[in-house]
């Protein structure tokens, strides 16, 4: 008992003891409940702040490059111009040495006077052709009827002068028979002397005819072979006169080759000329000159180029979204551009257009899920974004790399998106 009574006084608690303090809470069961409340809240807000809004950082400032080039081969005289200097377009940049080129110019306009020439020979050639062929025409056919009437008079002529012989020969023989008639009759003295001496004068005068008739025959004859000569000779004149239209087209030929080659000369001339234009290479566009690798004395070629000029005022954004979130985007749709170089001023912009293929499709290896190695990457899809208004002159370079986010709960405004149909049709 007294054992007991002893365990139970030094168990039982003494009235001048502190009374026992409450378990304190767990920290981490405090702590809990606000980090799930600030988390809700958070994502609340996050939720209604970006509902109806697609953001990426994937995008850049894109712009037009012109590189220039010479468009004739030739040693650098002169370079006008410095790395990142400010052109306008028609500006001479760099000048080529072009004594060679004026030389060709010199032969060039020497060639077209040549040809001039030739062709003021060819027209003149034409025209005497003409006329001559004409005149010889004409001659030969008069000709033709010149000697036809002569043949025709001569063969009337040698019928007269056949039959003048024959009454000659007629006359002749009557007068010859008279002749040894009297004769006989003057032997027997039949007849005085003076009937002889009439008979042999007849007889001489009817001998005499009838050379003259011979004669006046073999003259005939001789004319009329050399109206046949001339008749000859003037069908030979028809012929060859009658082959003068073969003449003039040949002329006419020999006109139109001229002028195809003076034509051609003024080709050559022009050539020569542009090529002496080119050897001052301009500027083609408004920009800032950059990667200039042209120096004095070197050769250049149309093949390589000599400098790049970005324009300024010709730039737009590129954004790469993922095809999850291109799904309500419309062109005309409002967007907001953060350039990082200017991270405290937001540029307005509005969707341009959206590209019609993901960017992995253009690139040089696309991927071909049927290969059996399938994994699933999410694509992207490139969107084109367009600036507007005034930009406050500040100095947005291509290439720059910017953050958007494209209100996709808004209505695209009717311009902007007219401006993009119409710079789709076109």
């Amino acid at each position: 008992m007294t054992t007991r009574t002893a365990s139970n006084l030094e168990a039982a608690p003494s009235p001048e003891a502190p009374a026992a303090k409450p378990a304190k809470r767990s920290r981490a069961k405090q702590v809990l409940p606000i980090l799930v409340g600030v988390a809700v809240l958070g994502g609340g807000a996050r939720y209604l702040l970006t509902h109806g809004h697609e953001s990426t950082d994937d995008a850049q400032v894109e712009g037009r490059i012109a590189n220039v080039s010479p468009r004739v081969a030739g040693q650098v005289a002169r370079v006008l111009v410095r790395d990142n200097q400010v052109v306008k377009a028609g500006d001479v940049v760099v000048e080529l040495d072009h004594a060679d080129l004026d030389a060709r110019l010199e032969v060039a306009r020497a060639d077209v006077m040549s040809a001039e020439a030739q062709l003021s020979n060819a027209q003149a050639q034409l025209t005497l052709t003409e006329a001559n062929a004409g005149a010889n025409l004409r001659q030969a056919r008069a000709g033709i009827t010149q000697a036809s009437s002569g043949i025709s008079s001569s063969k009337a002529a040698l019928d007269q002068a056949r039959a003048d012989v024959t009454a000659s020969e007629a006359r002749f023989k009557l007068a010859e028979t008279d002749l040894g008639r009297i004769k006989q009759l003057r032997e027997q003295g039949a007849v005085a002397q003076a009937d002889l001496d009439a008979r042999q004068a007849s007889y001489d005068q009817a001998r005499a005819a009838l050379d003259q008739s011979r004669a006046r025959l073999a003259s005939t004859e001789a004319g009329i072979q050399s109206s046949s000569g001339g008749l000859e000779a003037a069908q030979g004149k028809l012929t060859a006169a009658q082959t003068a239209p073969v003449q003039v087209q040949a002329a006419q030929a020999a006109l139109k080759l001229a002028e195809a080659r003076l034509k051609q000369a003024h080709g050559a001339l022009t050539l020569a000329e542009l090529a002496v234009s080119y050897a001052q290479v301009r500027a083609p566009v408004d920009g800032v000159v950059s990667r200039r690798t042209v120096e004095v004395g070197q050769m250049v070629g149309p093949e390589r180029p000599l400098m790049a000029i970005v324009p300024q005022n010709d730039i737009w954004v590129v954004a790469n979204f993922k095809e999850d979130q291109v799904g309500e985007m419309r062109p005309g749709q409002p967007v907001e551009v953060e350039v990082d170089a200017f991270g405290s001023h937001a540029f307005k912009g509005h969707v341009d257009s959206l590209a019609g293929a993901s960017g992995a499709r253009f690139a040089l290896l696309p991927p071909d899920n049927a290969s059996g190695n399938f994994v699933k990457v999410v694509q992207r899809i490139p969107v084109l974004i367009r600036f507007d208004g005034d930009r406050k002159d500040l100095p947005i370079k291509p290439g720059m790399s910017v953050y958007v986010t494209v209100d996709t709960g808004a209505k695209p405004e009717p311009q902007q998106s007219a401006a993009a149909d119409t710079r789709k049709a076109e």
